[in-house]
């Protein structure tokens, strides 16, 4: 009887240490696995977030959705997650009701190391990215001239990236792709010293123009005095230029850089465009020369969720 005891307790003390065995690597496998499985969704949160501002950015510049996604699966890709492949999935939608929004969802299985022995070889992570981004509607310090949208091809591409020259014919709006005309954004009749004081910041104007609105001269004039304070004060400036149609009507914007500008029997100004034309609303507002930065409001590009 006491043999029979002593087998029988030696039984179930291997039992347990079996059962404690197996405790002990579930914990351990967990431990282990967890960690593991944390550096992959950090991973895989990265490679969301790089794909959605990617794709935001790409819809930013381009105007294409089925590109911009495309980008995202690439970035995805690239990063090691490839929509179908080792049961990943990639789902990239645009949503453009308000700005751009790109939404990245990434999911992928975690190959456990460990916890196999209790019956869990893998689990899922799911990672979720947005981005946002849009175009700037605003302009600070703008320049006293518009130019024509002949000045841009289909895509709103600068055909004149590199210095080149612009007259003014001396017509209410830019009668060709180097032309300009002289404007204050419908604001007053255009003569000579109200433009001085647009250059030279004294008069402020404050003023949110409608796409379509009419913003050329009213009378014709070339203002010859313009050229020379153009050159005194905008020269070597990025600054926000209004885009007209051929009848002087708001098309959208862009930026351009101011080289020089002559006078008297010449009347040029010589400079080149540094980004595409953007249609949509402007709201302007001037201020003195060289008192305050001159751009367009800020480009819009972030991580938002």
């Amino acid at each position: 009887m006491s043999q029979s005891r002593r087998a029988s307790e030696s039984g179930q003390i291997l039992v347990i240490f079996a059962l404690s065995i197996v405790v002990v690597l579930a914990m351990t496998g967990l431990a282990l696995d967890a960690g593991s499985t944390f550096t992959q969704r950090r991973q895989q949160q990265s490679a969301a977030d790089m794909a959605a501002l990617a794709a935001a950015n790409h819809y930013l510049i381009n105007n294409d959705e089925a590109a911009a996604i495309d980008l995202a699966e690439v970035i995805a890709t690239d990063n090691g997650y490839t929509d179908g492949v080792l049961d990943a999935t990639v789902d990239v939608s645009i949503d453009t009701s308000n700005g751009v929004q790109v939404t990245v969802e990434i999911g992928a299985q975690h190959q456990n190391a460990f916890l196999p022995v209790v019956g869990i070889p893998t689990w899922g992570v799911a990672t979720h990215a947005e981005a946002q981004a849009g175009f700037p509607d605003t302009a600070y310090g703008v320049s006293p001239f518009v130019f024509s949208i002949g000045a841009f091809d289909d895509a709103g591409t600068p055909l004149y990236q590199t210095p080149t020259e612009f007259g003014d014919t001396n017509d209410d709006a830019p009668t060709g792709p180097t032309d300009f005309a002289w404007t204050n954004y419908g604001t007053g009749n255009v003569d000579t010293s109200v433009v001085e004081d647009i250059i030279q910041g004294g008069v402020v104007i404050d003023k949110e123009i409608q796409y379509g609105e009419y913003i050329g001269q009213f009378n014709n004039g070339n203002h010859s005095a313009l050229f020379n304070d153009v050159d005194t004060y905008l020269s070597g400036l990025d600054v926000p230029v209004a885009v007209t149609d051929d009848n002087g009507n708001f098309m959208g914007w862009s930026t351009f850089h101011v080289v020089s500008a002559v006078g008297g029997t010449t009347k040029k100004v010589t400079g080149y465009f540094v980004s595409s034309f953007v249609t949509g609303r402007l709201s302007v507002t001037a201020c003195a020369a060289l008192a305050c930065p001159r751009y367009l409001g800020s480009y819009v590009l972030r991580l938002s969720g």
